[in-house]
């Protein structure tokens, strides 16, 4: 069996409402860790002594979708703790192995088809493939937010187009989009881990020389396209950046949004985005529309 691990980084002032937060939302246990090495010295009677900084641990069943738990924890935890989340797994045996023996190629929409390592490329007309297995970084096609982006992306003509994969995770809808035919793609994360599988996947793909990978605090231009499957919150703070890397008339999908938010996200959007379709998967919803002119 294996289990996940889910790390995030926050001042000793949080970490009682922290750890309650991680149990709140199934956690089996939080281990409270030393952030910086900071030692502890001499604590009073009674009390808890703690770090100044401190890293909580929460480990979960590793039936657990990364994403719905972010989401959970969303409205729980402080928005810096939120951004510093982390994801690793916890062995005791091969699950690398166990994951890929379970899991099968799988289409999205009319050509796009995601396979794993040792399975044969599907016999179907016309297919396009992209090679990707399981890693630490969000992104395997599993998770009905990258299942919609996907159908998205495999539904458009990609000729002379280039695209931005904002929130890329393992870099599966950048590099689908390249596979796709688009002319180049940006990847762009805040996770170390995300960038160093992206590259790889990439590699892995034979897109790498159109592939830019980028850091979030670095700018890119504009684009003909863009995908941003993150969260709602993100979105909307990250509202007018977003719109303004679309060129005017490109378009644009957003995802990891849950259904009830759709009138939300639409009113944030709204002001640089027409045509905004809503397409649906479970609870789970993908938001896409061309970028106007009148902002």
């Amino acid at each position: 069996m294996s289990w996940i691990e889910l790390h995030l980084h926050v001042p000793s002032a949080e970490a009682e409402a922290t750890e309650a937060a991680l149990e709140a939302v199934g956690a089996l246990s939080v281990t409270l860790l030393d952030a910086y090495d900071d030692p502890v010295l001499e604590p009073a009677p009674g009390t808890r002594p703690l770090w100044p900084h401190v890293i909580a641990v929460g480990l979960f069943e590793e039936s657990v979708e990364p994403l719905d738990l972010l989401v959970a924890l969303e409205d729980q935890i402080s928005a810096a703790a939120f951004a510093s989340a982390r994801f690793a797994r916890l062995n005791d045996r091969d699950w690398t192995r166990a994951w890929m023996d379970g899991y099968q190629a799988m289409p999205f929409g009319r050509r796009l088809w995601v396979v794993p390592s040792g399975h044969p490329d599907p016999q179907v007309d016309d297919a396009v493939i992209l090679r990707l297995d399981p890693g630490l970084a969000f992104g395997t096609g599993t998770h009905p937010t990258t299942a919609l982006c996907l159908e998205w992306l495999d539904g458009l003509d990609w000729s002379g187009q280039n695209l931005i994969d904002f929130g890329a995770g393992s870099g599966i809808l950048a590099i689908a989009g390249l596979r796709l035919g688009a002319s180049q793609a940006i990847a762009i994360d805040n996770d170390p881990q995300a960038l160093t599988a992206c590259a790889d996947n990439a590699q892995r793909n034979g897109v790498q020389s159109r592939l830019q990978i980028l850091d979030a605090e670095q700018s890119p231009p504009q684009a003909d396209r863009l995908v941003a499957n993150i969260l709602l919150k993100p979105l909307l703070q990250l509202a007018p950046q977003l719109a303004l890397s679309v060129r005017l008339g490109g378009e644009a999908a957003f995802s990891g949004l849950l259904a009830e938010q759709a009138d939300e996200f639409i009113n944030r959007y709204s002001p640089w985005f027409d045509e905004l379709q809503v397409s649906q998967r479970g609870d789970w919803i993908r938001v896409s529309g061309r970028r106007n002119e009148r902002t």
